[in-house]
């Protein structure tokens, strides 16, 4: 069975255990073709950012951290990935910012309704 004809679920279970053993860039690979094959896909927005982030591809990590808060706003998780984005790319007043939602969030509120 190739990748292509995997369910998105299993291809996503793949890319997660490449992460576990520590081969990152096998897990972004994966990652990548999750979220092309589904562009609404949170999951894959939110470990592809975490695993470029781990790459210092900071940049992208972003761009994929931005993805996962646009489809699921009231993420907490989300919102914490993303400021501590933010921090390792020296954009204190966003990860400020992003981190103020994630309080809000932890507190019970919601950053959009």
């Amino acid at each position: 069975m190739t990748r292509d004809s995997l369910p998105l679920e299993e291809l996503f279970d793949e890319a997660n255990g490449h992460l576990a053993v520590g081969e990152i860039d096998e897990a972004i690979l994966i990652y990548r073709q999750c979220v092309e094959r589904d562009p609404n896909f949170f999951d894959g927005w939110h470990a592809l950012g975490m695993a470029l982030l781990k790459m210092d591809h900071i940049k992208e990590a972003i761009g994929a951290g931005l993805m996962a808060t646009t489809l699921q706003p009231n993420d907490l998780l989300a919102w914490t990935s993303l400021s501590q984005m933010y921090v390792r790319n020296g954009q204190i007043a966003e990860a400020e910012d992003a981190k103020g939602k994630a309080r809000i969030l932890s507190l019970g509120g919601k950053v959009v309704k």
